[in-house]
């Protein structure tokens, strides 16, 4: 048997290599929908530079990204070389793929603003060392546009796709009803002609995205063989839907983004905490980079004893990590416990300001000039009276429940109606009352 050490070292790489077969990572993760015949041939024989376009038109990525941004991580994990395109030119013009109505054009200053923020987002996943063989790797498509002419344009990219080509697309025929301007119809030769850039200045023969992206991505793969006789691939991924048909990333709230700035890490981590079985099953394959026999010991795990939840507190653990912080894990783990267990007053007071006001969200708020409260004779006065009623509708009302043990100030019960409402302000500002089990109200005290 020869020995591997003494074989050259490209062959050993490639070795290597052949072992990690990155479509079919995606197939066990249920995340492949579309390939282009002889991708998977070609990727399991080379190292292949591939790319996903992320168009910047807010100033930061939310979840439903993370799909495309976790199929770039294991097509870098699998050894292959991933370009994330940030659209600095396409984001100036608006993909009608999936659109029902064509977008707000972004001023270039709000663009490379945007394009800014997303670059740090992806360098929490991507690993763009210099000294990696296959090290990341961002470009922006307004820096061969910039300075590209309208006639230059529809020289050397338009005349190589017919109209009746680009009209086939569903992307263009869904639009058709509603209206569709020159701009949105001109989207994919925008793209396709970045595809065939990447392919002509960094041996870029892939191009991945989300299963309505297909039109657009084999048009790429079209201009490479009319314009420059080359042969590219394509690749594209399940457009990820919930269990019970609601859109997933959505909250009544909007986005679930990935700046704490936008959706705390509190709210974050609550968002995948609070999945279905069905969903957390099948997230914890996308969403992480645990192995095969890693998630189905899991899903065996949770079978046993589905109230634990094992799943969902996995799944939350390990995204709020990748996405935040193990410190911003921790503290939303924390908050959960003082919301819904049995936390007490030196927990509450452990909370910053902005996962103390992320937890809350939602609850009564009921504003007080720091003089009332001070006038205050009794607990019973701050929570009737002193609080606009919002509270207890009186104080007989107050006192009946501070007597039946039903009534908390910032977690400590309260037992003497006649009480001084001399508490610790939370962030010298916040007192939390709480009404029986679940019944919260935040005193804000200017």
């Amino acid at each position: 048997m020869t020995c591997l050490i003494s074989l050259p070292c490209f062959i050993f790489e490639a070795l290597i290599f052949v072992m990690k077969n990155f479509v079919e990572e995606l197939r066990w993760r249920g995340m492949l929908h579309d390939i282009m015949p002889g991708t998977e041939d070609h990727l399991m024989k080379n190292m292949t530079a591939g790319y996903i376009g992320f168009d910047p038109t807010a100033d930061s990525l939310h979840i439903g990204h993370l799909v495309q941004i976790m199929t770039l991580l294991q097509f870098q994990q699998c050894g292959h070389k991933p370009l994330a395109l940030v659209g600095g030119a396409t984001g100036m013009v608006g993909d009608p793929s999936g659109k029902s109505a064509e977008r707000n054009l972004l001023s270039e200053e709000a663009l490379r603003h945007n394009e800014s923020c997303v670059k740090k987002q992806l360098e929490k996943f991507l690993d763009f060392s210099s000294g990696a063989k296959n090290a990341a790797e961002m470009v922006n498509n307004f820096d061969w546009f910039k300075e590209f002419t309208f006639l230059d344009f529809i020289r050397e990219v338009g005349k190589h796709i017919t109209v009746n080509y680009m009209m086939a697309k569903d992307s263009v025929q869904k639009r058709l009803e509603t209206g569709l301007s020159f701009t949105e119809f001109t989207y994919q030769l925008v793209q396709g002609y970045d595809f065939y850039w990447l392919y002509k200045n960094k041996q870029c023969l892939l191009q991945m995205g989300g299963s309505d992206q297909w039109g657009n991505i084999v048009t790429g793969t079209e201009l490479i063989r009319r314009k420059a006789d080359g042969q590219a691939y394509a690749l594209t991924t399940q457009l990820i839907k919930k269990a019970d048909g609601t859109k997933f990333g959505k909250t009544e709230g909007g986005n679930v983004w990935l700046d704490s700035k936008k959706t705390s890490p509190y709210k974050f981590y609550q968002y995948w905490l609070n999945t279905s079985d069905e969903d957390a099953a099948n997230f914890i394959k996308i969403f992480t980079q645990r192995n095969q026999t890693e998630i189905e010991t899991l899903v065996q795990e949770h079978s046993l004893a589905p109230h634990q939840r094992k799943l969902q507190l996995e799944l939350a653990k390990d995204i709020t990590i990748r996405v935040h912080s193990k410190e911003d894990y921790e503290a939303a783990v924390k908050a959960s416990s003082i919301l819904f267990g049995n936390s007490v007053t030196e927990d509450l007071q452990s909370l910053d300001e902005d996962t103390l006001l992320a937890v809350f969200e939602g609850v009564p708020q009921v504003a007080i000039h720091r003089s009332t409260l001070e006038s205050c004779g009794t607990v019973t006065d701050l929570l009737s009276e002193a609080t606009k009623s919002i509270i207890f509708s009186s104080k007989g009302e107050a006192r009946k429940m501070i007597q039946g043990g039903g009534v908390s100030i910032n977690k400590t019960k309260l037992v003497d109606v006649n009480q001084k409402p001399d508490f610790t302000l939370l962030q010298n500002k916040y007192l939390l009352a709480q009404k029986g089990k679940k019944n919260y109200y935040l005193i804000i005290v200017d």
